[in-house]
């Protein structure tokens, strides 16, 4: 599946949304990692509701943060399995694409992660962002995906049906380029990420909102043909391995060499990697090498 996708940065834009917390609040409940070792023992700092919360259940649910316009979201559930402990993947799909990418691009691991009380939480664009799905990456300063992000979080916290501890991000492409950025915006709650064809293209060097929080990434681009309208994702993945390497992260490369497109054998993986790795999993419990399950392109 090629994934239609352009894109222009501009370090002013990109930096205008760094270092300011509008999560609405700086307490949140503490929680343990599941399936996780403890670390140094940090707690992720949630968001408090800015709006009403709605019910949550599976298929398309509106979000309402406070001073922005309300936002659809489609969620994946299993109501039977409804727990506390279960872990949040917030998915960015690509410019082009749709909220359905989430099921296409996890495939059954979809089912597997519902199935034990986790919810995959996929946005849906606002058509005023621009050409591109996300308002970062039209060099817009305008902070509503990461509110929305911010809400996801509170409204599942409040409902009790999240771990704290396992709050992940993911994406395509525009979608990789948000993860990026959310993991670093919002590393108060975000313990660990994946991106697909994502990254930091030249001029992209965005400020950490936490950087005692060493979140761990699974970073994954398609090789030299991974080009698409001027950005070079493999270059763009490769920085973003090295700034956090720097920082002291746990980030692996994974580059299928299969161009600008999603990698449909990696769900798996990126699932054990979420699960590995929850906030205040310090150093990863892969620090030593990624399990030999994982796909043999990444840098085991």
């Amino acid at each position: 599946m090629r994934i239609p996708f352009a894109l222009a940065f501009s370090l002013t834009a990109l930096t205008a949304c760094g270092g300011s917390s509008t999560s609405g609040g700086d307490d949140g409940p503490d929680a343990a990692a599941v399936d996780a070792p403890p670390g140094n023992g940090a707690a992720p700092v949630l968001p408090a509701p800015t709006g009403t919360c709605p019910t949550i259940a599976a298929g398309d649910v509106t979000f309402a943060p406070a001073g922005i316009p309300p936002r659809k979201v489609k969620l994946a559930l299993d109501p039977a399995a409804a727990s506390d402990h279960g872990e949040l993947v917030i998915y960015w799909h690509a410019t082009g694409s749709a909220p359905t990418e989430a099921a296409y691009s996890l495939g059954a691991t979809q089912q597997a992660i519902t199935g034990q009380g986790g919810i995959i939480a996929t946005p849906y664009a606002d058509p005023a962002a621009g050409q591109f799905e996300w308002f970062i990456v039209n060099q817009s300063p305008k902070l509503d995906d990461f509110l929305v992000a911010d809400e996801i979080v509170a409204c599942l916290a409040a409902a009790h049906r999240i771990d704290p501890a396992h709050i992940h991000s993911m994406g395509m492409s525009a979608g990789g380029l948000q993860t990026t950025a959310v993991s670093f915006y919002r590393a108060k709650y975000i313990a660990s990420v994946a991106t697909f064809s994502g990254g930091m293209p030249a001029g992209f060097d965005p400020p950490n909102q936490e950087p005692a929080n060493k979140f761990a990434a699974l970073i994954f681009d398609g090789g030299t043909s991974d080009n698409v309208f001027g950005v070079d994702f493999k270059a763009a993945s490769e920085a973003y391995q090295a700034k956090l390497a720097a920082s002291g992260h746990f980030a692996r490369i994974c580059d299928h060499g299969k161009g600008h497109n999603i990698p449909l054998d990696a769900a798996p993986s990126v699932a054990t990697f979420f699960a590995a790795n929850g906030f205040g999993a310090w150093p990863s419990p892969f620090e030593a090498g990624l399990p030999a399950t994982f796909p043999s392109y990444c840098a085991h």
